[in-house]
């Protein structure tokens, strides 16, 4: 399915307690396999620096149910910087979108201070945009969210289920690189959240696997749980 040029998914999400969660990762792990980015069975760590402007809008449209809304990020894996993604990740009604261009670090640097002149002599359409958007729509760095990611994923309809876990916010910092980061846990009890990700349908036998009748679906956003925590812990 496609809307505004861009390829929709189906995305579920929930919260899922300590007990739901090792019986789920048990049972999905008979007939999934692992994400490569994983190392070992817990997954791997995902670190994101997320935009939004001064008047927050990302934030308030998530937060009043904006029918079309969209955010940009930054995301590296397992702290390293051999991968860095830029992606633009939108919201329409019930599906989403991604898109991605790969980064440098000397560009990623280059962003830390303002300097953005390179995305706009890119090739790339959505690094271009997101010149546009830093410059005329005032986007500027708002918040880390780090997490770690256990995703499992089966070929038919692009199946993608992760558990995500131990989410944090920065509070202190826009850099996703440095190692001394301060971080405050963003989601209040010992849960996680469960995301199911796909295109055009669910397989049964998956939707039987996972029982996602006995959940209560969630309209979850890690980049507001970390936003809110980050407002509390600077005032």
């Amino acid at each position: 399915m496609k809307f505004a040029n861009k390829r929709l998914r189906h995305e579920l999400k929930y919260y899922i307690a300590p007990n739901e969660y090792e019986a789920l990762r048990r049972r999905v792990a008979t007939v999934m396999r692992l994400d490569r980015n994983s190392i070992g069975n817990e997954g791997y760590h995902i670190r994101s620096l997320y935009f939004d402007n001064i008047n927050e809008t990302a934030l308030f449209d998530k937060n009043n149910g904006a029918f079309q809304r969209k955010k940009y990020r930054i995301r590296i894996y397992n702290r390293s910087d051999a991968v860095i993604k830029l992606e633009r990740k939108s919201k329409f009604n019930e599906f989403t979108a991604k898109e991605s261009a790969s980064l440098t670090r000397e560009q990623f640097d280059s962003l830390m201070v303002g300097e953005s002149q390179f995305l706009l002599e890119s090739g790339d359409l959505l690094m271009r945009e997101f010149y546009y958007d830093l410059l005329h729509g005032q986007l500027k760095p708002s918040v880390v969210v780090d997490y770690i990611r256990e995703a499992y994923i089966y070929p038919v309809s692009d199946v993608r289920i992760t558990f995500d876990k131990q989410l944090q916010a920065g509070v202190q910092s826009f850099d996703i690189f440095d190692p001394d980061l301060v971080t405050l846990e963003s989601i209040d009890g010992p849960r996680q959240i469960l995301e199911v990700k796909y295109n055009q349908f669910l397989p049964d036998f998956i939707k039987h696997l996972i029982q996602l009748s006995s959940h209560n679906r969630s309209t979850i956003s890690k980049y507001v749980l970390c936003k809110e925590k980050q407002k509390v812990f600077t005032g």
